[in-house]
């Protein structure tokens, strides 16, 4: 199964997240369903049924304080000219918690991350933007780089299965580790 470890998005701040989203409705984006918006901390990938509790019981080692997180900011990956997917920014303790579930999933040889952890939640996919639209998007982007959408308290991670399906993915909360 292909399993995750993440930080879901508060229900509190999923209105302003769809307010987000209707800014950019006229591009016909890919977005995200607001009540599944989260931070993936790890990806995992297809993942044997069987290993599911020793990865729980790893997860359970994470120590980290819960924290206090700022969720401001909308960029994107790579690049805006090349935008390829549209993101919420997340200030916090996000990197020293991300080393630590790298630190205590080591063991199980997961594919490495490709790129240095930057801890954010998608909102968006862009499959194709016009190039009349390009400049009218950036402008979009450059009103929007500093926009507050709330602040969430960071409690808990979890351990998630991704379904994916024509509708968009489903995902299901398989273990949960509080943050002390």
């Amino acid at each position: 199964m292909r399993a995750f470890v993440a930080v879901d998005l508060p229900v509190e701040l999923h209105e302003k997240i769809t307010e987000i989203q209707l800014k950019f409705n006229e591009f016909k984006f890919k977005f995200v369903d607001p009540g599944l918006v989260h931070v993936t901390m790890k990806f995992l990938g297809e993942v044997p049924e069987n290993q599911l509790p020793d990865i729980s019981k790893a997860l359970d080692n994470v120590k980290c304080e819960a924290f206090s997180s700022n969720v401001k900011g909308i960029g994107v990956f790579p690049k805006p000219k090349f935008a390829k997917v549209i993101w919420l920014g997340c200030e916090g303790n996000f990197d020293a918690l991300y080393e630590q579930i790298e630190s205590s999933l080591s063991s199980f040889e997961f594919e490495p991350t490709l790129h240095r952890f930057s801890a954010h939640a998608t909102l968006a996919r862009v499959k194709y933007l016009p190039k009349k639209k390009k400049a009218e998007f950036l402008e979009l982007l450059d009103e929007l780089k500093d926009f507050e959408i709330g602040s969430m308290d960071v409690t808990s991670i979890k351990l998630k299965k991704s379904t994916l399906t024509p509708k968009g993915p489903i995902y299901e909360t398989l273990h949960e580790v509080s943050l002390q």
